[in-house]
């Protein structure tokens, strides 16, 4: 017996049994079978490096997606080039989604397109979605956003625009502004002085000039 057989029996005595309780609970329909395969992607996607699970999910070669992120239908994403997308993001592309080069999406951050709301104030939280209200987001280029962040539906994020840790964004961002809080609220402004400041600090990290 080798060691993944002896750790498989200690974490799992009675594997064939725990087997056999889960497949009891399956319930066969094309709903269910079209979500097991999406799990299955997603799981056996962990295995990949972060630029190989972008071109699982059909984004630019240059993309990149850390483990555990989940992009809910990629194919209704416009993603752009150079796009970094962080652990445990969720990307949620239903209501349409645009993503611009060269940004940044952080551990952690939620992006909706879509809202349900409607479907619990009715009293039709089924199966079907009838009462889902989506809507189109657009992120731009050169954004930073950094989690544990939400996007909330219908909201468009400028180009060159920083939405920092633990923000709630329910509005627009123009372009070049920083915003912080839930709600979030612009703080600053992205000018020459601030990227002045960070090359500075990257200079003297380094020792070079920038």
């Amino acid at each position: 017996m080798d060691t993944f057989d002896r750790l498989l029996k200690a974490l799992a005595p009675n594997l064939e049994g725990l087997i056999d309780e889960v497949l009891a609970a399956k319930i066969e329909s094309s709903r269910n079978a079209g979500l097991r395969r999406q799990i299955a992607l997603r799981w056996l996607s962990e295995l990949l490096a972060d630029d190989e699970r972008a071109k699982l999910y059909g984004l630019p070669a240059s993309c990149r997606v850390r483990e555990q992120t989940k992009i809910l239908m990629p194919e209704k994403l416009i993603c752009g080039e150079h796009v970094w997308i962080g652990e445990n993001a969720f990307i949620d592309a239903s209501g349409g989604l645009e993503i611009g080069d060269h940004t940044t999406i952080g551990v952690g951050v939620y992006v909706w397109t879509h809202t349900s709301i409607l479907t619990n104030l009715l009293g039709t939280n089924i199966p079907g979605g009838a009462h889902v209200i989506r809507r189109q987001t657009r992120i731009g280029s050169r954004c930073y956003i950094v989690g544990h962040t939400v996007l909330n539906p219908g909201i468009a994020i400028g180009d060159g625009a920083v939405v920092l840790p633990n923000s709630c964004v329910t509005s627009d961002v123009e372009a070049g502004v920083i915003v912080a809080g839930a709600p979030a609220r612009p703080i600053g402004q992205v000018n020459g002085d601030f990227l002045t400041a960070l090359q500075a600090e990257l200079q003297a990290q380094r020792g070079e000039q920038i």
